[in-house]
């Protein structure tokens, strides 16, 4: 797991009910300056992380913004529930 993965992993973890089911990936992207990175967990623990009208996904991203200035990305997180 990579120190942006580990981070995004770290800021979901408490906030979903199944810590099992909770995964953290980094695709790959056309753009050398960008990591996209996609949380997979269950669907209900998706709404919990999207919150209502996105405002915890929008908190999350802002974090993972800050976190990615260290190594000069451009971050994009998307969740995906199975």
């Amino acid at each position: 797991m990579t120190g942006l993965e580990k981070t995004l992993f770290d800021l979901c973890e408490p906030l979903v009910e199944d810590k099992a089911s909770l995964s953290v990936k980094t695709m790959t992207s056309t753009n050398e300056n960008e990591v996209l990175l996609y949380v997979y967990a269950n669907s209900d623990d998706v709404a919990r992380l999207i919150g209502r009208k996105g405002t915890m996904a929008s908190s999350i991203r802002q974090m993972m913004t800050i976190a990615s200035k260290e190594a000069h990305k451009k971050i994009s997180v998307k969740f995906e529930a199975y």
